[in-house]
């Protein structure tokens, strides 16, 4: 999980590389061999990822500079040793991270009209699983049924020209909450398209997450008469007809998933369709 240092720490940090190696204070381009480093924080579970060469850490490290008090609370290690150290710690050492880390996603998204799907609860479950490019940018609402009408092919069209990953959420008529989050607008193509950030999801009533399971790259597909998500066993793992009124939900392999569902066959009672946009 990424730690945000503040303004001051940060500008701290930069003017003690200059102090370090003025000379060398510039943009290095890096190499799938070369490690990557962590300023880290003694005493304190906070890193700031340095993504720099060994010989340049080395030269960095062997030139003495006067040392404030703050410095001597930083020491440079590899996120190799960093992963290590922290496996070390008890249980009781990682409370203060999971509560930053819980912090964090009791943080509401913004939403930019009122959704008639997701409340708080549900808000506050699925931001913090969306992944991290999406984080800290407002939702925008792309397609509602209590809008736009029940047509597959109006939220095709809605769609169209968006280039940002968008988050499925259907009501069905026994009231159960449920959807996937796609990594790629939805379109009509002949192949399926995504990318594994795309997973399923459903409330019953604590959030249930489904991600890829790596089984197969069957995450989306759609055409004009179906939006499809999942597949390569006996259904999909989420299904939905051109009316947007039938839907289905199976287990299948892509998400290894339980139906969303209450019952694998369902009535869509309402559907709403959301992106994120820088």
């Amino acid at each position: 999980m990424g730690v945000a240092y503040s303004v001051g720490e940060a500008e701290h940090l930069f003017t003690l590389f200059v102090e370090w190696s003025p000379e060398i204070n510039t943009k290095v381009k890096e190499t799938r061999s070369q490690p990557r480093y962590l300023v880290r924080e003694k005493h304190q579970k906070r890193y700031l990822i340095v993504d720099k060469g060994v010989a340049l850490i080395n030269k960095l490290l062997s030139k003495p500079v006067r040392k404030t008090k703050t410095d001597e609370n930083l020491e440079i290690v590899t996120v190799k040793g960093s992963k290590r150290r922290l496996s070390l710690c008890s249980s009781v050492e990682s409370e203060p991270e999971e509560q930053e880390y819980q912090e964090v996603n009791d943080v509401l998204p913004v939403l930019s009209s009122q959704s008639q799907l997701l409340d708080d609860h549900h808000l506050q479950r699925l931001a913090g699983h969306m992944p991290a490019r999406t984080q800290g940018y407002p939702w925008h609402l792309v397609y509602s049924t209590a809008i736009h009408g029940s047509s597959l092919k109006t939220l095709y069209r809605n769609m169209s020209g968006l280039d940002s990953p968008v988050l499925l959420v259907i009501k069905d008529m026994h009231k159960k909450v449920f959807g996937a989050f796609s990594s790629d607008p939805f379109r009509v193509s002949k192949y399926c398209y995504g990318t594994g950030e795309t997973f399923l999801f459903s409330f019953n009533p604590d959030l249930q997450l489904y991600r890829w399971s790596g089984d197969n790259s069957y995450f989306v597909s759609g055409n004009l008469q179906s939006l499809e998500f999942g597949g390569g066993g006996d259904g999909f793992g989420l299904w939905l007809d051109a009316d947007l009124y039938h839907g289905a939900s199976f287990s299948c392999p892509t998400f290894h998933n339980a139906p969303l569902s209450t019952h694998e066959d369902f009535i869509v009672h309402d559907v709403e369709v959301w992106t994120v946009q820088k």
